[in-house]
C-alpha cells in the first residue's frame, strides 16, 4: 500500500475542484476556508482526552504509549520527558503524520511543522509528535526526495551519494554509515554559505541508515536552530516495526489473539483491497506489498501472501510465516517492515489517536479504517467496532496546509531571526491562501477522477467505505 505521489506536474483539476472534494468528502473543512490558519491548526489539535471502555482499545493505546517511551530514550530524551511524552498521548491523541522521514527544513517538511506548531501553541502542548515513513527512496523523482535538499540557491546531495544509491536504495535500509555532506555535482561538500551554516548544525557522527540519520539531524535543529516551543518526537518504521512486534507477543492483544490468528482477516482485507481498485476508490489503497515490507540491504522490498506466508519474488528462499511469532520475530530482526496499513492500524485505528495527513492520505486513511472493520467484524470485537464508529474526525487534511511558493526555509529562518515571526505570519493567513495552488492535489490525476466520482454520484459521503471517516 502506497504512499501520495504526484505523477507529473501537468494540472489535471483545478484548485475549485479540489476545494470543493474536500469540503464535500471533509464537511468540517468547509467553514475553515476563509478562516485563519491559526484557527484551522487549532481545531485540528483539539481533541478530547483518551477515554474509552473497550479492553482493545485500550490495550492498543497502552502499547503505544510504551512505543512513545521507547522512542523518546532512543531520542535522547530522560526518563520524565519519556513519561511526559506518553502522558501527553493519552491526554491529546493526535499526531503529524504527513511528511515522509526527510530534514525538517525541506519544504514539503518544514511548512507542516509550523503548521502543526500553530495547532500545539494554541493548547499549550508540550510535545509534537509525528510519524514519518521512512521506506521510501532516497530519490522520490529529479533531484527530490529526502536524499536532496536546496540550499543557498543550490540543490545538493544530502549525504553525497553516488547516482546508484540515490536511485535505487531506501532510506530505511541498514547500510550505512550516512554522514551529511550537501554536496554538489562536483563532489565538493557545503559549497555555499548557507549549506556550511546548516552543516555545522547537524551531527557530524555516521548513522546505519539514512532515516536514523534524518531523525537525528531533525532533533538537533529543532532544539537548535530552530528553537521550537514544543518538545519534537519522531516515530519512524522502525518504531512501528517494534510496536507491532510488542502487539503479537503480547495474547491480550486483538492484533496476535485475532488478526493474525489464522489467516482470513489478512486475506479479508486483501480481497477487499482488490475489490477497492476494481471500482470508483481505484488507486487510493494499492496492493503495493502485502501488510509488510522485505527489507534487503539495499532496498525495501515488496511481499506477497502465498500459502499463509509472506514471500519475496527477488528472493525465492524468503518466506515469513502469518503467524505472531514468526512476524514479530522477522520485525525484531529486521527481517520486515510494516506497510502502511499496519503501521496506522497500530498508531492510528486502534488506540483512537488522530492523524493529520496529506492529499492522499485524507482518503486512503478512511479507507483503510473500513479496511478494519472487516477484520474486527470477523474477529466479533463489538466494543471495538461501536469505537471506530463513534471516533471524530480520525483523519484530518494536516500536510501542505501551509505551502508558500518557492521558498528557502532555511534563509527564511535566518532573515527573520528564528520562527517566532514566521509562526505570527503565517498564522494570520486564511487557510485559502496558506494552501496557495494545491499543486499536489491538482497535478495528481486521482483527484480529477475523485471529483469525477462525486459528480456522477459513485462516490457518495454515505458511501459504506466512507462511513468511517467519522462524524
Amino acid at each position: 500500500m502506497d504512499s501520495e505521489v504526484s505523477a507529473d506536474l501537468k494540472e489535471h483539476c483545478s484548485v475549485a475542484d479540489v476545494r470543493r472534494c474536500l469540503s464535500y468528502l471533509l464537511p468540517h473543512l468547509d467553514a475553515f476556508w476563509a478562516q485563519p490558519l491559526a484557527t484551522y491548526a487549532t481545531a485540528l489539535y483539539d481533541v478530547e482526552p483518551f477515554s474509552c471502555g473497550d479492553e482493545v482499545r485500550v490495550h492498543a493505546m497502552d502499547r503505544l504509549r510504551v512505543c512513545v517511551e521507547r522512542a523518546a530514550r532512543r531520542s535522547g530524551y530522560g526518563e520524565e520527558d519519556a513519561l511526559s511524552a506518553s502522558a501527553e498521548v493519552l491526554s491529546a491523541p493526535v499526531m503529524q503524520t504527513g511528511p515522509h522521514a526527510m530534514l525538517l527544513i525541506e519544504p514539503d517538511a518544514f511548512y507542516t511543522h509550523m503548521f502543526s506548531l500553530l495547532g500545539l501553541m494554541s493548547h499549550g502542548r508540550q510535545w509534537h509528535i509525528t510519524y514519518s515513513v521512512s521506506t521510501s527512496a532516497f530519490k522520490e523523482s529529479a533531484k527530490k526526495g529526502p536524499g536532496w535538499l536546496r540550499v543557498g540557491g543550490e540543490t545538493l546531495n544530502v549525504f553525497g551519494l553516488p547516482r546508484k544509491r540515490l536511485i535505487g536504495s531506501s532510506i530505511g535500509c541498514l547500510n550505512g554509515p550516512y554522514r551529511y555532506a550537501f554536496s554538489n555535482s562536483r563532489h565538493e561538500v557545503a559549497p555555499n554559505a548557507s549549506a556550511a551554516r546548516l552543516l555545522a548544525e547537524l551531527p557530524a557522527a555516521g548513522f546505519p541508515s539514512g532515516a536514523e540519520a534524518i531523525k537525528m539531524g531533525n532533533q538537533a535543529l529543532w532544539h537548535g536552530k530552530l528553537a521550537a516551543p514544543a518538545k519534537l518526537l519522531q516515530l519512524d518504521d522502525f518504531d512501528m516495526a517494534d510496536l507491532i512486534a510488542d502487539h503479537l507477543d503480547d495474547r491480550k492483544s486483538w492484533l496476535s489473539a485475532h488478526f493474525f490468528d489464522g489467516v482470513m482477516a489478512a486475506l479479508s482485507i486483501l480481497e477487499e483491497t482488490d475489490r477497492l481498485n476494481a471500482g470508483p476508490w481505484a488507486g487510493w489503497v494499492r496492493r503495493t506489498t502485502d501488510l509488510f515490507w522485505g527489507l534487503e540491504k539495499n532496498r525495501v522490498v515488496p511481499l506477497h501472501l502465498e500459502g499463509g506466508a509472506l514471500k519475496s519474488l527477488r528472493s525465492p528462499s524468503f518466506e515469513v510465516k502469518l503467524t505472531p511469532k514468526r512476524l514479530a520475530a522477522a520485525l525484531r530482526e529486521r527481517a520486515i517492515l510494516p506497510g502502511m496499513f499496519m503501521t496506522y492500524l497500530v498508531v492510528s485505528t486502534l488506540p483512537g489517536v488522530r492523524a493529520l495527513g496529506g492529499c492522499r492520505q485524507t482518503v486512503y486513511l478512511p479507507l483503510m479504517r473500513y479496511l478494519a472493520s472487516i477484520g474486527v467484524r470477523l474477529s466479533g470485537a463489538a466494543g471495538l467496532l461501536a469505537a471506530l464508529e463513534r471516533d471524530k474526525l480520525p483523519g484530518v487534511w494536516g500536510h501542505r496546509v501551509l505551502k508558500p511558493a518557492d521558498t528557502d526555509p532555511f534563509q527564511e529562518i535566518e532573515a527573520a531571526g528564528g520562527i517566532s515571526p514566521l509562526l505570527s505570519t503565517y498564522a494570520n493567513l486564511t487557510l485559502e491562501q496558506a494552501s496557495g495552488d494545491l499543486a499536489s492535489f491538482t497535478t495528481d490525476p486521482i483527484w480529477a477522477e475523485m471529483s469525477a466520482h462525486i459528480d456522477d454520484g459513485t462516490i457518495k459521503r454515505i458511501s459504506s467505505e466512507w462511513l468511517w471517516s467519522g462524524p
